[in-house]
């Protein structure tokens, strides 16, 4: 390869980089982040390592990783928006390391740093790196697992086996044992096309098995301290429940056919995924059908692929969710990864005439809508300043001109293009639009309001389970009294209560005893609608949130 692209896909590295984390200290607009971020605080309130708690209530709906390393991000760097953030995207950067030692091995250099940068600048990757979940680590983890078993199975060494156990447990420990899928799939799956299943039986497999499993004793031991020691705890509406079953059935299989204690309604369309990364996965989605599509026309035809784990683990987790009816967007960001180093060899290889015509279309089709979509927002949106706008206007001006000018190969050109187009939106999203949006979110400045001094001495309660970024944003812990129990309710000494619109009408028909303190501007909902976008119309959607006392 010559120096000057080695040079310019670093260059794009750092560049998407510096986009991914621009929204690192964006606070939050979804109620997910204040939940973990409420969780993690508490483990240091409490200085309980192993129960997880929320509004001071027994919290049982996911495991413990996450909530650990984001503990001990605020350990180190204090409670903050930015701490809590901070330890998912280390662990994104380690996703794109394990992306790039795994398609290097299998495809090349530059393969593997097309990948690397497909997965940097897909739309949802760009979206979740600033609304973090537990996404971020479990790409991390999958990909490092998949990756040390491609080692372990070719060479066995202790640190692959140790790694890959390790990695798996914490995997499991992040999301549930249906992580597996993707993993010992991915190896299995891979045996299968290579005619060598009788290998799975090797005592080192047996071996990867039994230290995941010790590896992963913390989140038992855990669950069991917190729940099935404890019968007479009241969870999900019910006395005796075991933490140790949710983890191993309700949570894994109560959501695959949604009839656990988490029910959502949900069509749960085989589809859903299907067209969700339509946008999800943009601007490498075609590609990557089209990918797909080859690789399993190859595999029917007899052909043999350069490696088989990718296109195993990542289509059958992403069966496995398309057969699930707990279906939300952001699950399938655990194998973008591997949906990226399937993509990659298809934006790098010579293929048919259809193939290139296709390769061809199916980028600028984002590399012309992306932009033009960005302008348009800005438009309605209407920011009370246009620098950072100017700017992001400026640097894809910039990257045009020098991919024109420094790339010869023309379907580099079109690949570069559509990392410009991607990283063009991220930046406005994460500098502008989140920025711009986020004064409308009335638990952030209720909570501001309620850590000024006078109300140092205050009982701080909320009225609803989901108002976790109010609980985040205070400087204190936060109690839960429903708002069926505000007459009966006798704080213990002076108190204060968060509440929405819903629960203040709910007390002013039930003729409750109560005055409001102060009232906040308020966008009621996470999903943004475009009567919101568009600021002639905002006041229309806009809502109020209160902190109110108890009167008698």
């Amino acid at each position: 390869m010559k120096d000057t692209n080695k040079i310019f896909y670093l260059f794009l590295f750092v560049l998407a980089l510096a986009v991914n984390f621009a929204g690192l200290n964006v606070k939050f607009f979804t109620d997910d982040q204040g939940l973990y971020a409420s969780i993690a605080k508490n483990l240091i309130y409490k200085r309980d390592l192993f129960q997880l708690y929320s509004y001071n209530l027994d919290w049982l709906d996911k495991p413990h990783f996450p909530f650990w390393i984001i503990m001990l991000s605020f350990k180190i760097f204090g409670i903050s928006t930015w701490a809590y953030r901070l330890p998912a995207l280390i662990f994104f950067v380690i996703s794109l390391i394990y992306t790039w030692l795994f398609s290097r091995k299998y495809y090349g250099w530059e393969i593997a740093a097309m990948a690397v940068l497909i997965l940097m600048t897909v739309q949802h990757v760009l979206l979740s790196n600033t609304d973090v979940r537990a996404e971020p680590y479990l790409m991390a983890l999958i990909t490092g697992s998949i990756y040390h078993i491609t080692c372990l199975e070719q060479r066995y060494t202790f640190a692959h086996i140790f790694l890959a156990a390790l990695l798996t447990a914490f995997a499991i420990m992040t999301k549930g044992l249906f992580v597996i899928t993707a993993i010992y799939g991915s190896l299995i799956g891979a045996l299968i096309f290579q005619n060598r299943l009788n290998e799975l039986f090797k005592s080192k497999w047996l071996l990867l098995l039994l230290l995941t499993f010790i590896f992963t004793l913390p989140e038992f031991y855990a669950l069991y301290i917190q729940f099935d020691l404890h019968p007479e705890k009241i969870v999900f509406g019910k006395h005796n429940v075991s933490g140790i079953k949710w983890f191993l059935w309700d949570s894994q299989f109560g959501r695959f056919v949604n009839n656990g204690p988490i029910v959502r309604k949900a069509s749960g369309s085989i589809f859903f995924y299907l067209h969700t990364l339509l946008w999800a996965f943009a601007p490498w989605c075609l590609l990557f059908y089209y990918a797909v599509f080859k690789n399993v026309k190859d595999i029917w035809n007899h052909k043999k692929l350069k490696e088989y784990y990718s296109l195993s683990g990542g289509i059958l987790l992403f069966l496995l969710f398309s057969l699930s009816r707990f279906q939300l967007p952001f699950y399938t960001n655990a194998i973008f990864p591997l949906f990226a180093i399937i993509t990659a060899p298809f934006c790098y290889s010579r293929l048919t005439s259809f193939g290139n015509k296709f390769r061809l279309v199916a980028q600028w089709v984002f590399i012309i809508l992306l932009p033009l979509a960005v302008i348009l927002l800005n438009f309605f949106l209407k920011p009370l300043h246009y620098f950072l706008f100017a700017v992001d206007c400026v640097f894809l001006g910039i990257l045009i001109f020098v991919i024109t000018a420094k790339i010869n190969e023309a379907y580099k050109k079109v690949f570069f293009f559509n990392c410009a187009a991607a990283l063009f939106v991220g930046f406005y999203l994460n500098t502008v639009f989140y920025n711009e949006i986020i004064p409308y979110k009335g638990e952030i400045t209720a909570a501001q309001y309620i850590n000024q001094k006078p109300f140092d001495n205050f009982h701080i309660y909320s009225l609803k389970a989901g108002n976790n970024i109010f609980q985040f944003y205070c400087k204190r812990p936060v109690d839960l009294i429903p708002p069926e129990l505000f007459n009966k309710f006798k704080p213990d000494g002076i108190s204060v209560f968060y509440a929405d619109r819903q629960s203040v009408n709910y007390l002013a028909q039930t003729h409750a005893g109560f005055r409001i303190v102060r009232s906040f501007i308020d966008y009621p909902q996470e999903n943004i609608l475009p009567a919101f976008i568009n600021k002639t119309t905002r006041h229309k959607v806009l809502d109020s949130v209160y902190i109110i006392t108890r009167i008698y």
